[in-house]
């Protein structure tokens, strides 16, 4: 507890890397002691403002103009004050309007790197002389660690963020993404309309102007759940100060600094554990997370499986509902243990969405208490799924996943077939196109049969209305249709080879 004090201390006197650094390390459940990540968690980035004349010099440099040649007014107090960037409110000389005048902090970028140094000597040193260096793989770590500081650094890169959520979030009209002036943005420089608005954790606000408390929290969860679960990029830091309620209910949102991304096989990972999960294949989860990177090689997985297995069969029981807050609290503190003890890295996308995750959710139990995600995102995750109920999506999935394989096999099959030097003999052509001959006809049968085992039971399934003949009952369409497209592709092979 004295040393994450201390840090925390030390880390808002100096400014620079450490608060970076806490902020990231606060992502870190993985490896951190959670005394860290409580006292870490609460590391707000503000440090002492600079003197307004650097300012004035750096937005001369970047723009290659005096500065009253292009705002009317500048405040010389600056309104908000981090680590890497200075805000400053202005009035444009161009259209006379408000804006927010992001600068770059005095050798910001130079003094990053000279702590970038330090830093990994410091992680070489944990990597050598700690057990917890030896568990953790430190220099991905210090890899990811650094690239996103490097994000944070280059304003350009926050602009094309900004101009990204514009674009997706176009149709939204409870949204509102600030309209930037890209011919005033440079690598050190942002300029932006001016956003005026309440935290959206104020409840007082809401109230004075009769803004629906639910709706705010509906909104939020709609905005957020639809970045969460769909590829794309997602605002990595959503807390309070960065979503801003205006009086007609419109949340505006703030600081593309810091965004990570949610690739399409990343869908594929979380769908597959969702599904897992519902069918008890928890040896398949572990895969999955094995896939994901999520797992060291010396971990025990054994121990892994039954933890997961525990904690998922207490939710479905309702255990959590009912267990008393010193028991939830025990839990928690075993799973600490567990995840402490065990060889588990996420790496630092993942790390960044389970925080974003637990900020927004944090937010929306601090406004509506009685937010019922079950509800709210049960379209949502039923449409991610593809539609119908969820049950029957999950196992049309899994038929899928099962079924792709046999498809690709033979499209290998045939690849190498067709493979081979062009000057072989005609006797060894005859020879592979009588392979390939037979190769259609085992297909074909293969297929056949399949298809009408499948349909034969799959009657049985309709009959009883149940969802395992449903997807019985598409397999075996779905085996016939193959056999068909064989069939043809049998037949043009034929013709081309007499």
């Amino acid at each position: 507890m004295r040393q994450a004090k201390e840090y925390r201390k030390r880390a808002v006197q100096l400014g620079g890397v450490l608060i970076k650094v806490g902020q990231f390390l606060s992502t870190r459940t993985d490896i951190m002691p959670q005394v860290f990540i409580n006292e870490l968690s609460g590391l707000v980035d503000k440090v002492p403002p600079m003197p307004y004349s650097y300012a004035k010099k750096l937005l001369e440099e970047e723009w290659g103009n005096e500065i009253d040649q292009v705002v009317d007014y500048m405040e010389e107090e600056s309104i908000a004050s981090a680590s890497i960037g200075e805000v400053y409110a202005a009035t444009l000389k161009e259209n006379g309007e408000k804006v927010a005048i992001k600068v770059q902090r005095y050798q910001i970028e130079k003094i990053f790197h000279m702590d970038f140094i330090a830093l990994r000597i410091v992680f070489w040193i944990l990597s050598v002389f700690t057990s917890f260096g030896r568990k953790a793989d430190l220099k991905s770590l210090y890899t990811e660690l650094i690239t996103v500081m490097d994000q944070e650094l280059n304003f350009h890169q926050e602009l094309d963020n900004a101009l990204y959520f514009q674009t997706r979030f176009k149709d939204y009209p409870y949204i509102h993404i600030p309209n930037y002036y890209s011919h005033l943005c440079t690598k050190k420089v942002l300029v932006m309309e001016w956003v005026d608005g309440a935290k959206v954790t104020d409840i007082g606000f809401m109230n004075r102007n009769l803004i629906s408390v639910e709706q705010t929290a509906k909104r939020l969860f709609e905005f957020y759940a639809d970045q969460f679960l769909n590829e794309g990029n997602f605002h990595a830091d959503p807390h309070g100060g960065n979503i801003l309620l205006q009086r007609d209910g419109t949340l505006s949102i703030i600081d593309f600094g810091m965004v990570g991304t949610v690739r399409k096989q990343d869908i594929h990972y979380f769908k597959q554990i969702i599904q897992f999960v519902i069918m008890d294949n928890y040896d398949r989860v572990i895969d999955v997370l094995d896939e994901m990177n999520f797992i060291l090689p010396n971990a025990n997985r054994t121990k892994l499986k039954q933890m997961i297995k525990h904690t998922v069969e207490m939710y479905k029981n309702g255990s959590f509902k009912t267990l008393d807050a010193h028991t939830m609290e025990q839990l928690k503190a075993d799973i600490r243990i567990f995840i402490k003890d065990q060889p588990i890295q996420l790496s630092a996308e993942y790390a960044y969405l389970g925080r974003a995750m637990s900020i927004v959710l944090g937010i929306l139990l601090a406004i509506y208490p009685d937010v019922d995600l079950e509800k709210w995102g049960n379209r949502k995750v039923k449409k991610w799924f593809g539609g119908k109920r969820l049950i029957e999506s999950i196992y049309m999935q899994y038929a899928k996943d099962t079924i792709e394989p046999v498809f690709s096999f033979p499209k290998a099959m045939l690849n190498w077939l067709e493979s081979g030097e062009k000057d072989r003999q005609w006797d060894k052509k005859k020879e592979q196109i009588r392979l390939k001959h037979h190769f259609f006809v085992v297909l074909e049968v293969m297929l056949f049969t399949l298809g009408v085992i499948s349909g034969g039971v799959s009657l049985l399934g309709l009959s009883l209305e149940s969802t395992a003949g449903i997807v019985l009952f598409w397999s075996s369409v779905t085996c016939f249709a193959g056999t068909g497209l064989i069939m043809i592709r049998h037949y043009l092979f034929l013709r081309s080879e007499k």
